[in-house]
């Protein structure tokens, strides 16, 4: 039976599984404001609703799960004078701490691209599964944008410097890395998901009964090539710094290296020295804390320069030639980094209504 649909997202009850269809293939399932706007009190009602005993969310299609957030709109509304950023991003953190506090377990099944916006509203969740499509990434620094939905709470928790790692270079991974790393708690093929769904329908609700049914499609992950770099990783990227990172890289000869530290020279210099200290200060806080500190650093970033530089250059006008506003590392104090963390005057966000919390 359907309970929602729209173009954008599609919401059916299929037994006790509640199923979101992220349904915009053409643009790989990118985020709309729409979209966010559907997604949360559609979460509030099933998490109140006792027939509802888990939740499964999808992307149509069978190149992405989600590709990210709609950032090109973003874009082309501020270039018009509008503010959607700010409107979008508030809901979509919203979103991020409903799925958190959900109460069910909350299955994502990763097939396909899984990208920025993607991650927040699977990672969150009490479920994660990969496949042999999935390529998972953080690419926010390639736009001047650091990780955010939820990458300040979860990126810090993954071993050793990953996290750092991730979040700095927008590395992308398989399926079998994202299990090895804890992202993806199982490995299951594409063409096995229909039945893991209709399994799923049939679940008395508790998150070992879920484990328990997507233990029995699951297949063991015997190559994830980031393990073999997990020494690099934590050599080179548990650094002090930005700047000690790219001089313990450029100190390495290895194609390896060398590959990371042409890329991260190109990215927005405030967006990596964001990115570090937002990995850094994420370490120690909780979930909905995090969420707030995003709220801040994002207030900030859609008021400024680099993020719709960052997007026209790489989505709109694709020049790949951004010209980010400092240009170098040294141009970007820590007073500058600080303004970003900084509290804001009355316009904090507010997900007390959905965590409990203050």
């Amino acid at each position: 039976m359907s309970d929602t649909a729209s173009a954008e997202i599609v919401f059916t009850r299929d037994g006790g599984a509640g199923r979101i269809l992220l349904n915009r293939p053409k643009a790989l399932n990118a985020l709309t404001m729409g979209m966010c706007d559907a997604l949360l009190p559609q979460l509030r009602a099933w998490k109140a609703d006792p027939v509802v005993k888990v939740a499964v969310i999808t992307g149509a299609g069978e190149k992405a799960f989600c590709s990210g957030g709609d950032v090109v709109s973003l874009y082309k509304d501020h270039q018009a004078g509008g503010v959607l950023a700010f409107a979008f991003w508030r809901q979509e953190y919203r979103c991020n701490t409903q799925i958190k506090h959900f109460g069910k377990p909350y299955v994502a099944l990763l097939d396909g691209y899984v990208m920025g916006g993607g991650v927040g509203v699977s990672i969150h969740g009490s479920h994660r599964v990969a496949t042999e499509r999935t390529t998972f990434a953080m690419p926010e620094t390639f736009i001047g944008l650091f990780p955010d939905v939820g990458g300040t709470y979860f990126l810090p928790r993954l071993p050793g410097a990953v996290g750092t790692y991730l979040g700095l270079t927008g590395k992308r991974l398989k399926g079998a890395d994202c299990v090895a790393l804890g992202i993806a708690q199982a490995f299951v093929p594409s063409d096995s998901l229909p039945a893991l769904e209709a399994a799923l329908a049939a679940t008395d609700g508790t998150q070992d009964d879920v484990t328990r049914i997507i233990a029995g499609f699951a297949q063991p992950v015997t190559d994830a090539p980031i393990m073999a770099q997990r020494a690099d990783i934590d050599r080179h990227f548990s650094k002090g710094s930005v700047e000690d990172i790219l001089d313990s890289l450029a100190a390495d000869s290895s194609e390896w290296a060398q590959s990371h530290l042409a890329s991260l020279q190109k990215y927005s210099p405030l967006a990596c020295k964001i990115t570090f200290k937002q990995i850094r200060t994420g370490a120690t806080l909780s979930f909905d804390d995090c969420m707030r500190l995003e709220w801040r650093l994002a207030s900030r970033v859609a008021q400024g320069h680099d993020f719709y530089e960052g997007v026209r250059a790489l989505l709109v006008d694709k020049d790949n030639t951004p010209r980010w506003q400092p240009a170098t590392l040294a141009d970007v104090s820590d007073a500058m980094v600080d303004s970003y963390f900084a509290a804001l005057p009355g316009d904090e966000l507010d997900i007390s209504d959905i965590s409990g919390g203050r």
